[in-house]
């Protein structure tokens, strides 16, 4: 896997520049928040990364299996809950983060294989990594070490 690098496009509000090596895409925040509204939101690209990755699992183990999908397409959406709980008379609130992930699956499938392959769509690799035990480190580079 190759690094990506965003980088901040100076003169605008909060657009990034968002380099794969081999490809680049605009990220930014919508009108209301202060932006520009010309790229996706940090967001909405974490909810495509787990749609596309999702969508390829299905469509590799139904090809594996050779059943006849014709087709996959997942809506997702990020949710802010707040949880309040009792415990022992003192009322404990959390907050929890959730993403709901609508699947449509096309083609002549029974029962049984739809059900595995919604099993299946928990199994992608983005998914493993954002549920698992994941950790993040930010480390500091000298502005001169820094190419583009």
């Amino acid at each position: 896997m190759g690094a990506v690098t965003v980088s901040y496009i100076p003169g605008t509000s909060y657009q990034t520049r968002i380099d794969t090596g081999d490809l680049a895409l605009i990220g930014d925040e919508p009108v209301a928040s202060g932006g520009d509204g010309l790229g996706p939101n940090p967001y909405e690209l974490l909810l495509a990364s787990l749609g596309h990755c999702t969508v390829l699992t299905i469509l590799l183990y139904a090809r594996r299996k050779e059943w006849p999908v014709a087709g996959v397409s997942i809506r997702a959406n990020h949710e802010r809950l707040v949880t309040e709980e009792n415990v022992a008379g003192e009322l404990i609130r959390k907050k929890v983060e959730r993403i709901v992930q609508e699947i449509t699956l096309t083609g002549a499938l029974d029962a049984t294989q739809r059900a595995r392959l919604m099993e299946i769509a928990g199994k992608c690799p983005v998914h493993r990594t954002i549920t698992g035990s994941l950790e993040i480190f930010e480390v500091e580079v000298p502005a001169a070490a820094v190419e583009f």
